[in-house]
């Protein structure tokens, strides 16, 4: 006997909160009793009335709520696995009190569930549009513990501090004193921190006027809005519709566009580094490595199309690590063993010095294997102005407006 699927019942809302819990506790994303109990309670779909209800409790969903004239996304609710993720990293409290940063209404009404009646929330948008759907959302959802400000969050919200916890929702490139200043010793902040074109949400704990890392995850969050605004800039190679490639500069040194587009249609040049990839093994922490051991190392994000065409072998939107050096480049690649879902990293080179750049990729896949595969990086963050000799010794330093920003290795 069959069963007609049309004819079942759609599932309830607490049947969607129950399965997206029961999902993140899978993924583990979500650990913690509390965090659970508030995927379980939240009434997420609320904030976003106009999308389809049951894709909102989807764990990798995210919902875009606003796009700038460029049509970059500048608003959105996060999906909901990186919202528990994030969660998890701030290692909440009863009775604590928190800043969110980037405003949308379910991941405030999350940290209100956690840190209960006893504790507070203050999220803060620049966008009047972006705060006035959130306190909509509260209300209806009856959050009485949240505070709403429509403010630059680059000043934070120091009539509200200190605070416990600091949660930043948007990609921040810097992180503000003010940020630093308003957590409380010992306090943590979570923040999507962009470093030479990588985002990883990084969990920092204040000790002093020093932030240290105490993990990390790969992450993707729209970029930050106001006075802290430092967007990636693009250099392009190939502007054929559909099939568009470019470079993601953050911080890096001003490419000969002209010579590595020219570079893009010679011949490519490959190398095979031996070292090898489970088909579910991120390899987010090598790419962190290689940022950290090579100078000149943007994103080259390539539509999908531009590989199907054989223009280049990998493509990303968020881009691939890519060494540059003046009229050639070489960019990290995969490809299959003879071992079921394993792939063997490798690079990919074009132009005079493609096939030498290649190398040098493969030879820092090497290091990266021989001596820091199971090793996590340690990021820490100190105010401009710091001097060298309080620097580690060893890594990669990253320099901005309000801070110096350090990745090392164990």
């Amino acid at each position: 006997m069959t069963t007609d699927s049309a004819a079942q019942p759609a599932p309830s809302e607490q049947q969607l909160r129950d399965a997206l819990a029961r999902k993140l506790i899978e993924s583990g994303a979500a650990r913690s009793p509390r965090v659970v109990e508030a995927v379980r309670t939240v009434r997420r779909h609320l904030a976003t009335p106009d999308a389809d209800m049951a894709l909102t409790y989807e764990p990798e969903v995210a919902t875009v709520t606003k796009t700038d004239s460029d049509g970059v996304d500048i608003s959105s609710v996060s999906a909901p696995r990186v919202q528990a993720m994030q969660l998890e990293q701030a290692e909440l409290a009863p009775g604590h009190t928190v800043l969110e940063i980037g405003s949308g209404g379910p991941n405030a009404a999350y940290l209100a569930e956690v840190v209960g009646a006893g504790g507070r929330v203050v999220t803060v948008d620049i966008d009047a549009e972006v705060t006035d759907r959130a306190a909509r959302f509260l209300e209806a959802t009856g959050y009485r513990n949240v505070t709403v400000l429509t403010a630059d969050a680059e000043n934070g919200a120091p009539e509200h501090g200190p605070f416990d916890r600091i949660v930043v929702t948007v990609q921040a490139a810097d992180i503000p004193p003010a940020w630093r200043d308003q957590l409380k010793d010992g306090g943590r902040l979570v923040v999507p921190l962009r470093m030479r074109g990588l985002t990883r949400t990084v969990a920092f704990v204040r000790d002093g006027d020093t932030l240290v890392s105490d993990g990390f995850e790969l992450c993707g969050f729209v970029p930050m809005q106001g006075i802290g605004e430092n967007r990636v800039r693009l250099a392009v190679l190939h502007d054929v519709a559909g099939e568009e490639i470019a470079l993601r500069l953050d911080g890096h040194s001003e490419p000969d566009t002209a010579a590595l587009a020219s570079a893009l249609m010679l011949p490519q040049e490959k190398a095979w580094s031996g070292v090898t990839l489970g088909g579910e093994e991120s390899n987010e922490h090598l790419d962190l490595w290689l940022t950290t051991a090579l100078d000149n190392l943007p994103l080259l994000a390539a539509k999908p199309r531009a590989r199907d065409h054989g223009l280049v072998a990998s493509a990303s939107p968020l881009g691939i690590p890519t060494l540059v050096d003046g009229d050639s480049f070489a960019y990290r690649t995969v490809r299959a063993t003879g071992e079921e879902d394993r792939y063997e990293l490798g690079a990919i080179g074009h132009g005079p010095r493609g096939r030498q750049l290649a190398e040098r990729l493969v030879e820092e896949i090497r290091v990266w294997d021989r001596g820091h595969r199971g090793d996590r990086a340690r990021i820490t963050v100190r105010p401009a102005g710091t001097p060298d000799d309080r620097l580690p010794a060893d890594g990669r330093v990253i320099e901005r407006r309000h801070s110096r920003v350090t990745i090392t290795w164990p």
